[in-house]
């Protein structure tokens, strides 16, 4: 006990210290005293963060310092989705790109490439192909062109992207309109060949859910039964603090590890706001105007409360020591951004919100979600 208490007042005094600093000098010198992430989890699954443009640029030395100091995999939020990869039939801008995996390479980390085929961020020349013969060619050329120039450099593709319903149906999106389900053994098999050694992944939301679960089953399974390299599948983790529930994600974790394939927790955040569909009585609509400067919607707009704080951290407490337990089924973890003022949820689904989903603040202080992580491993 005397030694766990001392390593726990270690670690508070290391972080009262990161906390009174006043200049980013002194917080890339005050982050040396934490213990990271990566070093904490070295032994069980990858830490991984999904980086910004300017953080691909590393247009900020403070950013750059947290970055490399706990996180050993990397994701692009943006710059290597089809409109800005592939943004005319003929024409492939990798200038972003490249410096996003030249970042990888020489911090040593574990690189992923997001995403080969999502219909969401589609080229928009793409979206006029009405043939399936067209359209294969595109995705033959899309995918050899981007997964050969990346060979041996990028380590894990998620090759399709949220190609499911709610109900585990299949999605109606362009490419299964024009081509049923081929598209996506098409894409798998492509990725494959361009690249045998890179780890293929499926990735999609709401993973936890019963249905949907059922309908990233029958997918592996499918490919698995033409022959076609899966690796893993990826949860996409935009949860909240109430949900979902732990057995539901305990549940998928069991049951796609019993395909054969490792899972990846792809795109982690833990919205602190409440949802306009958990309101009673509101309708579930595309847009939620109405909700738009209302201060029950945004009660956090400068910082967390305290007892919010503690929330969010016991949130993340139990959502790590399940991860944990089921370490031998997992590959990696991956936060959606690396502090709150980088975070998609600060917009949506409400815009002009304040959100506070990840370990680090927006002046990458570290917070207690931060702290109650890493003392699960160091005890």
């Amino acid at each position: 006990m005397t030694h766990k208490l001392t390593t726990l007042f270690s670690i508070m005094i290391a972080f009262t210290v990161f906390l009174n600093c006043k200049n980013n000098t002194e917080k890339e010198d005050s982050i040396a005293q934490l213990t990271s992430l990566k070093e904490s989890f070295k032994n069980d699954f990858l830490i991984g963060a999904a980086i910004s443009n300017s953080q691909i640029n590393q247009t900020d030395s403070l950013t750059n310092t947290v970055l490399i100091k706990e996180f050993n995999s990397i994701t692009p939020e943006n710059d290597m989705k089809w409109e800005q990869i592939h943004p005319q039939k003929d024409t492939f801008y990798f200038d972003v790109a490249d410096k996003y995996v030249a970042l990888g390479q020489k911090n040593n980390m574990n690189i992923v490439g997001h995403t080969l085929v999502w219909h969401s961020q589609l080229a928009p020349w793409m979206q006029d192909v009405k043939d399936s013969i067209t359209m294969a060619k595109n995705i033959e050329n899309h995918i050899n062109t981007i997964v050969k120039r990346y060979k041996g450099k990028i380590d894990t593709w998620d090759v399709v992207n949220e190609a499911l319903n709610e109900d585990g149906s299949l999605r109606t999106s362009h490419f299964y309109e024009v081509m049923g389900d081929n598209y996506i053994a098409l894409a798998f098999n492509l990725a494959a060949k361009a690249d045998p050694d890179a780890k293929l992944v499926y990735n999609d939301y709401n993973l936890w859910k019963p249905e949907k679960r059922a309908g990233v089953v029958r997918l592996v399974k499918k490919l698995q039964e033409q022959g076609i390299k899966i690796d893993g599948v990826g949860m996409q983790a935009h949860w909240s603090l109430e949900g979902p529930s732990i057995e539901d994600i305990e549940n998928s974790i069991i049951a796609y590890s019993n395909l054969g394939v490792k899972i990846s927790f792809t795109e982690l955040d833990v919205t602190v706001l409440p949802n306009p569909w958990d309101l009673n009585g509101a309708a579930v609509e595309q847009s939620y105007e109405q909700f738009e400067n209302d201060p029950k919607m945004n009660p956090y707009p400068e910082k967390l409360s305290d007892s919010a704080q503690t929330q969010l951290a016991k949130r993340y407490e139990d959502i790590f020591k399940l991860f944990l337990k089921h370490k031998d089924k997992i590959d990696r973890v991956t936060f959606w951004g690396v502090n709150d003022g980088q975070s998609w949820l600060n917009n949506w689904p409400i815009k002009g919100r304040t959100n506070h989903p990840l370990l680090f603040d927006r002046n990458y202080e570290p917070k207690k979600a931060y702290l109650s992580v890493l003392a699960l491993k160091n005890k």
